[in-house]
């Protein structure tokens, strides 16, 4: 078997193409039709578009959900979540689809972040380390002293690495947390040596696992290891904003979370033939039986309908507060930072 090498051509494209493009070429006859009034235009922010966790944003967008709702959706991908929410911050995007920790983090800063769907129920993310660079690896006490990647410092790849890390009785104090952003620059950096191990979701990390010599020796790409690493549901993926942007413009929000219920509604019942059908075929990273594989495994995690978990937002304090031990001492009123009007009214509308 020849080594596997992804080109970049193959991570470029997918992010390139537009909506109304991709839609065209890879589901004729799925897209929607929307109500041909003007829609209005939202910029949505996310770090790594093509990994699964942000499967239901791609899906509500190549699909046609949200022109269907009345919105033109123009999506920016950046290197990592957190880099996506600096975007947002400094006015370059009005909406983050992004780690639901990022409002409560931004609530102890004192500013009013809120989401108003959630997509995932748990992080779909797994920590592995490199036979090439650690060809005796044994035991997770070998990190000590080594580089571990993470999509950036602060992302949800960085907050899972270090429990995941702690869970095994690892000093933080002696491993290095190292950038390396998504798709191509992930795959280097673990191939050169740069890093010894990697935090990073799928489909990577199955690719990887299944032809780099990747070990996973943490996970969470499933509803049960999430539970047992975080104590509850933890919610993941989410769209949110300023509130205060949320407040002025309701009827942008309302579509948009219309357009990610509708997705997840299309998941519970899609098949592998019909996400392929779907997907860019960038997206697979030049292996579709490695990208539905990974797929089936992350599947369960996607939320049903976009609410909040019951102890959605109690579990991603806590787990925050593990990771952020100052926070404990701040008086913050967590349940701001879910709004769960605009998923009440889709629920209603597409009967989930």
């Amino acid at each position: 078997m020849k080594p596997f090498s992804p080109s970049r051509r193959a991570f470029g494209a997918a992010s390139a193409l537009s909506a109304v493009a991709t839609a065209a070429v890879f589901a004729p006859g799925l897209r929607a039709q929307g109500s041909g009034a003007s829609p209005s235009r939202v910029t949505v922010a996310v770090g790594g578009q093509g990994v699964l966790y942000h499967l239901p944003l791609v899906l509500a967008d190549l699909l046609g959900y949200f022109k269907a709702e009345g919105v033109e959706v123009s999506i920016r991908d950046f290197a990592a979540g957190a880099l996506a929410l600096e975007a947002v911050d400094r006015g370059q995007a009005d909406v983050c689809a992004g780690a639901f920790e990022h409002t409560l983090r931004r609530l102890a800063l004192g500013q009013n972040y809120q989401a108003v769907v959630t997509m995932g129920r748990a992080p779909q993310l797994a920590l592995g380390v490199s036979l090439r660079s650690m060809p005796g690896y044994r035991e997770p006490g070998q990190l000590a002293g080594k580089r571990i990647g993470v999509s950036s410092v602060g992302s949800s790849t960085h907050l899972a690495a270090t429990l995941l890390l702690a869970r095994e009785g690892v000093d933080m104090r002696r491993v290095s947390f190292v950038n390396v952003g998504t798709g191509m620059a992930a795959f280097s950096a673990l191939r050169s040596g740069q890093i010894h191990a990697l935090c990073h979701a799928d489909p990577i990390m199955t690719v990887l696992e299944q032809k780099e010599g990747l070990r996973i020796i943490g996970d969470v790409r499933s509803l049960k290891s999430g539970q047992d690493l975080f104590g509850g549901t933890m919610p993941a993926g989410c769209l949110y904003a300023k509130q205060g942007y949320i407040q002025k413009n309701a009827a942008q929000a309302q579509a948009l979370v219309s357009a990610i219920v509708h997705a997840l509604k299309w998941l519970q019942t899609a098949g592998p033939a019909d996400l392929v059908k779907v997907v860019p075929e960038g997206y697979l990273l030049g292996d579709r039986s490695a990208y539905l594989a990974a797929f089936g495994r992350v599947r369960e995690t996607y939320s049903t309908h976009g609410a909040m978990p019951d102890d959605g937002v109690a579990t991603a304090l806590r787990v925050l507060i593990r990771a952020q031990p100052e926070i404990a001492g701040m008086k913050l009123d967590p349940a701001r930072t879910f709004n769960p009007e605009f998923v009440r009214k889709a629920r209603a509308k597409y009967g989930v």
